[in-house]
């Protein structure tokens, strides 16, 4: 009988080279496009990052539209009943809500943008 030589040690280095990516070569994109299951995962973390932003905006939202009731009772509650809440009402609506809704909505578009410019870049492998 003789006796059975280990196998032999290779030693790696590198990626082979023939498995190396190509230039122009975007792996990302055919993971998506074929629907894989790493494809689906790209598109799971752009849509989770989407909604996250879509709900912190709608809670912003929410929290301003909630608390305008508070601020209209503030005028009967400081001046009495006497004084009348309308132009009080009207100021807040017409010069404090309409800003801070326009500002809400103009950073969850930035958001929004801001998301797919990061998924098209690591999509195309920029």
């Amino acid at each position: 009988m003789s006796a059975a030589q280990p196998p032999r040690r290779e030693v790696v280095t590198g990626v082979p080279r023939g498995a190396r990516r190509r230039p122009g070569h975007a792996p990302a994109r055919s993971e998506i496009s074929e629907q894989t299951p790493l494809g689906t995962v790209y598109v799971r973390s752009l849509m989770r990052s989407q909604l996250r932003a879509a709900l912190y905006a709608l809670g912003m939202l929410a929290l301003l539209v909630g608390t305008l009731p508070l601020l209209f009772a503030f005028p009967t509650a400081v001046l009495g009943s006497f004084s009348s809440p309308e132009p009080f009402v009207w100021v807040a609506l017409g010069v404090a809500v309409y800003p801070v809704m326009w500002l809400i909505a103009r950073w969850y578009v930035r958001r929004a943008e801001r998301n797919e410019r990061d998924f098209t870049g690591l999509v195309e492998g920029r």
